[in-house]
């Protein structure tokens, strides 16, 4: 499963990098718009995608921590909220990099 899902990111990579001489021909603009959008979109797609797996993987691993250590689920819980926040500011950074 995962091999597959390594292909599938080298994939939308390659999509998103060969947008770039695409939108730098001169000549036929109108055929190049729709490839940029699309690209974005998928960018954009990736970005979400992974940030909802990031931040799920750390409310999983903070939950198994505090059933096992019921006595620090505070610190756990402080420690949870940080990096999701940290996790959130760098999806919108990335999304807006996508969409413009």
């Amino acid at each position: 499963m995962s091999h597959s899902l390594k292909i599938l990111g080298l994939v939308f990579a390659a999509v998103l990098l060969f947008s770039a001489p695409a939108m730098a021909q001169e000549g036929e603009v109108a055929a190049a718009v729709p490839v940029a959008l699309l690209t974005n979109a998928i960018g954009a797609g990736i970005v979400i995608v992974g940030a909802g797996l990031g931040i799920g993987k750390i409310g999983a691993s903070a939950v198994e921590s505090m059933a096992r250590q019921p006595e620090s689920a505070g610190q756990i819980q402080t420690a949870m909220i940080i990096a999701a926040a940290l996790i959130e500011g760098v999806t919108f950074f990335a999304l807006i990099i996508c969409l413009l």
